[in-house]
């Protein structure tokens, strides 16, 4: 009798700890090993790679390839730079949380972005090619506001909770 509550006594531990660990990774906003290793290549090598996957994808010629090259590469080189910016204010203490105004207009400025790029987009490939490429942008989309739904009941929860 005295093994099998030592036993479920250990198992029981084993669980929490285990919890907690996954917890603590998500909680410090850690992208793991492979968002690490993204972060660390150049805005040419970030703009390649895309454009690999997106050849595979969506079976995309060589001018095509040449066009999504550079936008992709824009849109490395803004994303490199507004990391560099956002990493620069956290270290210096400056930064702060942006007032409903600030939000709203990052928010516009996304969105006219995003909505820039569908019409790019939409010049370089063919029907087909755009309605696959649409799709997985909705699939991304999907994928984000489902982290961001899980973050938000990891917050609702009490640590307390957690180990329960």
């Amino acid at each position: 009798m005295k093994k099998l509550i030592l036993v479920a006594v250990a198992l029981f531990a084993l669980q929490v700890s285990a919890q907690e660990d996954k917890n603590e990774k998500h909680n410090r906003g850690e992208r793991g090993e492979r968002g690490e290793r993204m972060m660390n290549l150049s805005a040419e090598e970030m703009a390649t790679f895309q454009t690999k996957k997106m050849t595979l994808a969506l079976d995309l010629n060589n001018t095509q390839q040449a066009k999504i090259y550079k936008i992709n590469l824009e849109n490395a080189n803004k994303r490199k730079e507004m990391m560099a910016d956002h990493k620069a204010k956290k270290e210096s203490g400056d930064a702060k949380k942006p007032t409903q105004k600030e939000r709203l207009a990052m928010a516009n400025a996304r969105l006219d972005q995003k909505i820039a790029e569908k019409a790019k987009m939409k010049d370089i490939l063919n029907n087909e090619q755009y309605a696959k490429w649409e799709k997985s942008q909705e699939r991304m989309g999907n994928k984000g506001k489902r982290n961001g739904e899980r973050k938000k009941k990891d917050k609702k929860k009490g640590p307390s909770e957690d180990r329960i």
